[in-house]
């Protein structure tokens, strides 16, 4: 799903090409992408882009007369972009929604069969007020709100950064190159950090989201980004079971739950304890190793 830093480069090219310009006309392909229309698509066309706005991980775009299309990408929503004046092709039938401007259109596409992507069209700021999870800012927010935002709450430290209600925009992706930044176990308990722990995992929040919107800015160049993904070779850890990590070479580790993972390293990170993997640890039982050491010795003999 697309975080923080791909949504504001995304926002970024959107802007660069569509600011001042008229929307021409807005269709929607797919019955499951529109979930209310208060205004309508038609009611929509004509309007001059005025405001682009991100809440958490939805894209907002603002037209005159207080007008709003929300777009939520999910996970396999990507967006794209066709200028008129390079004579590209036209966005193809599968796009599940067209916003065509007076240069350009803008194209949304959802890989596989699940249509989780979501459109809504609004009016005024209440209207948008309602689609804006509440999370801290967290590139904005001073320390010691960050901590009042920690310690709201008795989680884990992976859930309450991927909570969109405590932080804005952090994601299964971006929150487990954080804690691989700041040392900090994914399970240790918000309640049990120490002040000096809040302050790394505020210092490395704000250092590894920033170094990768310039790093999507660097790569996008002066294109539109069309390489949106979770999974990058530059990180750390997430995405690398079993592979090292990049600070002392041991291999990365995961817990999986549901649909989601979570990698991290055991040496850096744990202080050498595997974490149960509820994918594996319910099968070995009492066999599951303690340490990655014994881990990997397990899976030497098999």
């Amino acid at each position: 799903m697309p975080e923080l830093p791909d949504i504001t480069v995304y926002l970024e090219a959107i802007e660069s090409r569509t600011a001042g310009q008229r929307l021409v006309s807005l269709r929607v392909r797919s019955p499951f992408l529109l979930r209310t229309f208060k205004p309508t698509p038609e009611e929509m066309a004509g309007r001059r882009l005025v405001g682009l706005r991100r809440l958490g991980k939805r894209l907002a775009f603002g037209f005159e007369g207080d007008f709003w299309a929300v777009l939520h990408l999910m996970i396999a929503g990507r967006l794209h972009w066709f200028a008129k004046a390079q004579d590209r092709a036209k966005p193809s039938a599968q796009s599940l929604a067209v916003l065509e401007f007076e240069n350009g259109w803008l194209s949304l596409t959802e890989a596989g069969t699940k249509r989780r992507a979501s459109l809504h069209l609004v009016a005024g700021e209440a209207g948008l007020g309602e689609h804006q999870p509440g999370g801290l800012e967290v590139l904005e927010c001073s320390e010691e709100a960050f901590e009042q935002a920690i310690r709201s709450e008795r989680h884990t430290l992976k859930r309450a950064l991927t909570d969109p209600h405590l932080f804005s925009g952090i994601g299964n992706a971006y929150s487990d190159e954080i804690l691989h930044a700041a040392k900090l176990s994914p399970v240790a308990m918000t309640t049990s950090l120490k002040p000096e722990q809040v302050s790394t995992l505020f210092r490395s929040t704000g250092e590894v989201l920033r170094l990768w919107i310039e790093r999507l800015r660097q790569e996008a160049g002066q294109g539109f980004p069309e390489k949106v993904t979770a999974f990058r070779p530059e990180m750390a850890v997430h995405g690398k079971f079993r592979q090292p990590c990049p600070a002392c070479g041991t291999p990365i580790q995961r817990i999986v739950h549901s649909a989601n993972e979570t990698n991290y390293c055991p040496k850096c990170q744990t202080g050498g304890k595997l974490l149960a993997d509820r994918a594996l640890s319910p099968l070995l039982r009492k066999d599951w190793p303690a340490t990655v050491e014994a881990w990997e010795a397990m899976r030497a003999k098999r």
